[in-house]
C-alpha cells in the first residue's frame, strides 16, 4: 500500500537522524545488528501492547462508537449501562466484542509503528535541539516530547486509517443491517467500489488534528511524570531509579485521561464523517429510514452537530470512553515496557 511506503520512508528518515546523532555523540560506528534488534523490539512490544489493551476494553469501545454515530431521531442507546445491557440482550457475548478482531488487526501495526516512531523521533528531535548553541547537554522537555508524540501518532494513524474506517462501520452494523460487510477485506473492496478511494480517508483531517493533543499529551505527560517521580522520589514510590508496575499504571492513566478529554470532540466528528456516503448503512446510522445528516467536511460536521443536537453532542460516548481509556492506555504503556524488558533479557541470553 502507498501509505505503508510513506511510513516506511518517514520512519527510515527518523531512524537515520537518530543513528547520526548517536555516531556524532559517541564517535563510533553504530552496530547494524544492534540497531535492527532494537527496531524489532520496539515494533513487537508496541504491537502486543496495542492488541492487549484494546481487547481488554472492547465492549466499552463498541458502546462509545454506537453512542457517537447513532441517529438522534431514533435513539436506541441512552447510556453506557443501558446500552451494554441492550447489546447483551439482542446480540449476546459476540455482540460485545463485535469489531474487536478488526480493531486488533488495525491497532497492532498502528501501535507498533507509533511506539517505534516515538522513540526514534525523540532521539532525532533531541539531536537537532542539541545543535543549537547552549543546548549541548539538554534533555527532552515536555514540549519536545509533545512534538515526538504527535509525529509518531500522525505517521501511525495515516498508515492504518482505511482499516479504522472499515472497523468503525463493522462495529456499528448488526444482523439486521440491510447490507453486511463480511470482514476487513470485503469492507475495503466494497467502499472502494461504491464510494471511491477518497472515501477510505473520510474523517482523516479531524483525526490528524486530534493526534496532537491526544497522542502528544499521552506521551508527554507519561514520560514527564516518570522523570519527575524518579528525580523527586515522592512518598517512597521509587526505589533504585525504577518505577513499580502500579506507579507506571497510574502515570499511564493520568496521561490517557488528559489526552482523551482534550481531543474527544474531534473523535466524534471523525466517526460521524466516516459514516457519510455508506450505502445501505446500519440502522443505527439511518435511524430506520429517518432523516440522515450529510457532511461536506469537518467544519460543516461541527456546525451541523452543534446546530441540530447541541454542544453536548460533541461529547456523546464520553462516559464509556473515559471508563475505557484509563485502563486501556495504562495497560498499553505498561505492557509495552514489560515486553521490551522481556525481549531485552531474551536477547542477552541468546547472545
Amino acid at each position: 500500500m502507498a501509505s505503508e511506503d510513506v511510513v516506511g520512508k518517514t520512519s527510515a528518515t527518523i531512524a537515520n537522524i537518530a543513528e547520526e546523532a548517536k555516531i556524532a555523540s559517541e564517535g563510533v560506528k553504530a552496530p547494524s545488528r544492534q540497531t535492527l534488534l532494537g527496531i524489532c523490539k520496539s515494533l513487537v512490544a508496541g504491537g502486543v501492547a496495542g492488541g492487549v489493551s484494546r481487547t481488554a476494553v472492547a465492549p466499552l469501545e463498541r458502546m462509545k462508537i454506537l453512542l457517537q454515530v447513532q441517529n438522534p431521531h431514533a435513539i436506541k442507546y441512552n447510556g453506557t449501562i443501558q446500552g451494554l445491557k441492550y447489546i447483551w440482550r439482542t446480540e449476546g457475548l459476540r455482540g460485545m466484542f463485535k469489531g474487536n478482531g478488526t480493531n486488533c488487526a488495525r491497532i497492532v501495526p498502528n501501535s507498533a509503528v507509533k511506539f517505534f516512531s516515538y522513540e526514534e523521533a525523540s532521539k532525532g528531535i533531541l539531536w537537532l535541539y542539541r545543535q543549537q548553541p547552549g543546548n549541548e547537554d539538554a534533555e527532552l522537555t515536555p514540549l519536545l516530547r509533545l512534538g515526538a508524540g504527535a509525529c509518531a501518532g500522525i505517521i501511525a494513524m495515516s498508515a492504518t486509517y482505511p482499516m479504522d474506517l472499515v472497523r468503525g462501520r463493522l462495529t456499528v452494523q448488526t444482523d439486521k443491517s440491510p447490507s453486511q460487510y463480511r470482514g476487513i477485506a470485503h469492507a475495503l473492496r466494497t467502499v472502494l467500489r461504491e464510494e471511491g478511494p477518497r472515501a477510505l480517508y473520510k474523517g482523516w483531517l479531524p483525526s490528524v488534528i486530534g493526534v496532537v493533543p491526544y497522542v502528544g499529551l499521552n506521551f508527554a505527560v507519561y514520560e514527564s511524570l516518570k522523570d519527575w517521580l524518579v528525580k523527586s522520589r515522592p512518598f517512597g514510590l521509587v526505589e533504585d531509579t525504577e518505577l513499580s508496575v502500579t506507579t507506571k499504571l497510574a502515570c499511564g492513566a493520568a496521561a490517557g485521561t488528559i489526552g482523551q478529554t482534550v481531543a474527544y470532540p474531534l473523535d466524534v466528528i471523525r466517526r460521524r464523517m466516516q459514516m457519510v456516503g455508506w450505502k445501505d448503512a446500519a440502522s443505527i446510522v439511518t435511524g430506520g429510514g429517518k432523516s440522515t445528516v450529510e457532511y461536506t467536511g469537518m467544519i460543516d460536521a461541527f456546525r451541523k452537530t452543534v446546530r441540530y443536537e447541541g454542544v453536548g453532542a460533541l461529547y456523546k460516548g464520553l462516559v464509556p470512553n473515559s471508563v475505557k481509556v484509563v485502563p486501556s492506555i495504562a495497560i498499553a504503556f505498561v505492557t509495552y515496557e514489560v515486553v521490551k524488558d522481556v525481549l531485552k533479557v531474551e536477547m542477552r541470553i541468546s547472545d
